[in-house]
C-alpha cells in the first residue's frame, strides 16, 4: 500500500482524480462539498452505504439533479435523466404529451387524442371501446334508434300476436290442456285442420314470413344510416334515416341471399353426397360422410359468416352493390378473422343476456293476466291481455337489443377501415375546420378495383 498523497500520485495533478474524466474519483479523494457541481463528467457524490444523502435547508431545492416532484426544472434547462427534449417524468416536455391520459394524451399511441365528432374517437378502436362506442351511438340519438326500432318491431309484434291468436284457434279446438304433450291422434288432427285451413293459414304464414324479413331489412338498413352518420357527429331524424336507408333495401337484400347461399351451400355439398352414398348402397360411408361432413360444413358456414358480417355496413355507408359489398367484406376481414369472430360472438352474448333481462318482468305480468305462452307460443291460455303483455315484452327487448348488434357491426366495420386502410387519417384531414357531411365512408377514400387499401397506408393489426 503506497503512502503517496493523492496530490503527489504519478501521472496525476493536484486536485485533479486518477485516470481518464468520466471514472469516479481515486482513493482517498474527497468529493466536493455538497452544494457544488462535480467536474465536467464526473458522477454527483453519493454517500457511504446505508446513510440518506444530506438535505439542504428548508425550503430550498439541491443545485444540481432532478427537482422536487411536480416542480419544473429552471428555465431553458433539461433535467439529467431527459437526454431528449419532451421525454421525463410527469410535468416536463410540450405540455400534452404526459404519460397518462389524463394530461391530453391517449396512452400507447403518443399523440394528442384523436378527434371524436360523434362521441367515439376517430382512431382504431379496441373491444371494449366498440362496446361502449354503440351504447354512446344509441344514447345520443335515442328517436332514430330506439324510436325506430320501437315502431317496426311494434307493427311486426301486432301481426305475430294475430297470427299466434289464428293458430291458437285450431289448437283449442282439440280439448288439449295447457302444457298437454300432444298424443298421434291429436298431431294428425292438428295437421288435418291445418290442411283444411290452408286457404287462410297458408297466405297469414306467408305474410308473416315476409313481414318479418321486410322489417328485419329496413331495421338493419336504417340502425346502419344513422349509427354510422352519429360516429361522424351527423344526428339524423326519423325522416332523414328513412329518406337515406330506403334506397339501399334492395342492396341490402341482395347481399344477404347471397350471403345466405354460399354459408349453405357446404351443406348442400354434404346432403349430396350423403344422399348419393346411400343411393349406391353404401351405408357405412354414408354415416362417415355425413359425420365428418356435418363438421367440415359446420366450420365453413361461421367461417363465411365471419368474413361475410361487414357486408351490410358496406352496402349503406359506401353504397357498394351486392357482390361487391361481399367482397369488400372479404377483405377487410382477412387476417383479422378471430378478432372479428371474438367481438361479434361477445356482442351476441350481450344481447342474449339482456334480451332476457328484459323480458323477465314481462314474462312475470303475463302470469300474473293469467296468460302462459306454453310450447311455441300454441299451448298455453289465450288471455288477451297475457298475449299484449307477452308481444310488450318482446318489442322492448327487440328494440333495445337490435341498435346493439347494429351499432357493433358498424364500429367494426369503421375499425377495420381505419386499422387497414388509414381511414381515421382521412376523416381526420376531412373534419380539419368543416363539418362532416356524413358521406366521408364513400368520398374521402375509395377503395382501388383491385380491393386492397392504398401503398402508403401501412396496415395496423
Amino acid at each position: 500500500m503506497s503512502d503517496t498523497p493523492p496530490s503527489e500520485a504519478p501521472g496525476g495533478q493536484p486536485g485533479q482524480p486518477d485516470g481518464p474524466p468520466g471514472q469516479h474519483p481515486g482513493h482517498g479523494q474527497q468529493p466536493p462539498p455538497y452544494g457544488q457541481p462535480p467536474p465536467y463528467g464526473q458522477p454527483p457524490p453519493q454517500p457511504p452505504y446505508g446513510q440518506p444523502p444530506p438535505q439542504p435547508p428548508y425550503g430550498q431545492a439541491p443545485p444540481y439533479g432532478p427537482p422536487p416532484y411536480g416542480q419544473a426544472p429552471p428555465h431553458g434547462q433539461q433535467p439529467p435523466y431527459a437526454p431528449y427534449p419532451g421525454y421525463g417524468p410527469p410535468g416536463y416536455g410540450p405540455p400534452g404529451y404526459g404519460p397518462y391520459p389524463g394530461y391530453g394524451q391517449y396512452a400507447g399511441y403518443g399523440q394528442p387524442p384523436a378527434p371524436g365528432p360523434g362521441g367515439i374517437p376517430l382512431r382504431p378502436l379496441a373491444v371494449g371501446e366498440i362496446l361502449s362506442g354503440t351504447f354512446t351511438s344509441i344514447r345520443q340519438n335515442p328517436a332514430a334508434t330506439l324510436g325506430l326500432s320501437v315502431i317496426l318491431l311494434t307493427i311486426y309484434g301486432v301481426a305475430s300476436t294475430a297470427f299466434s291468436f289464428l293458430l291458437r284457434h285450431d289448437f283449442r279446438q282439440l280439448n288439449v290442456a295447457p302444457g298437454q304433450t300432444l298424443t298421434n291422434a291429436q298431431a294428425h288432427q292438428l295437421l288435418s285442420r291445418l290442411a283444411s285451413d290452408v286457404p287462410s293459414v297458408a297466405p297469414a304464414t306467408v305474410g308473416i314470413i315476409a313481414l318479418d324479413v321486410i322489417i328485419e331489412l329496413v331495421l338493419t338498413g336504417l340502425l346502419t344510416v344513422v349509427i354510422g352518420r352519429g360516429v361522424l357527429g351527423r344526428k339524423l331524424s326519423m325522416g332523414e334515416a328513412w329518406q337515406l336507408g330506403l334506397p339501399r333495401l334492395p342492396a341490402i337484400l341482395g347481399a344477404i341471399i347471397t350471403a345466405g347461399v354460399l354459408v349453405l351451400l357446404p351443406w348442400a355439398v354434404v346432403a349430396a353426397l350423403v344422399v348419393a352414398l346411400l343411393l349406391l348402397h353404401v351405408p357405412a360411408a354414408a354415416v362417415a360422410v355425413g359425420i365428418l361432413g356435418c363438421i367440415a360444413a359446420f366450420c365453413l358456414s361461421v367461417w363465411l359468416s365471419i368474413m361475410f358480417s361487414l357486408a351490410v355496413p358496406v352496402v349503406v355507408l359506401e353504397r357498394q352493390r351486392p357482390w361487391a359489398a361481399l367482397r369488400r367484406s372479404w377483405g377487410l376481414v382477412g387476417r383479422s378473422f378471430w378478432r372479428v369472430l371474438g367481438i361479434l360472438l361477445l356482442a351476441a352474448i350481450i344481447v342474449v343476456i339482456a334480451g332476457l333481462v328484459l323480458q323477465v318482468p314481462f314474462g312475470f305480468l303475463e302470469a300474473l293476466a293469467g296468460g302462459s305462452g306454453g310450447v311455441l307460443g300454441l299451448a298455453g291460455t289465450s288471455t288477451i291481455a297475457g298475449a299484449v303483455i307477452a308481444a310488450a315484452g318482446s318489442i322492448v327487448a327487440g328494440a333495445v337489443t337490435r341498435p346493439i348488434s347494429a351499432g357493433v357491426t358498424v364500429l367494426l366495420y369503421l375499425d377495420m377501415r381505419m386499422r387497414k386502410e388509414g381511414l381515421d387519417l382521412a376523416l381526420q384531414n376531412a373534419a380539419a375546420g368543416q363539418q362532416m357531411t356524413g358521406d366521408e365512408f364513400e368520398t374521402v377514400w375509395r377503395p382501388p378495383a383491385g380491393g386492397q387499401g392504398p401503398a402508403a397506408v401501412a396496415p395496423r393489426w
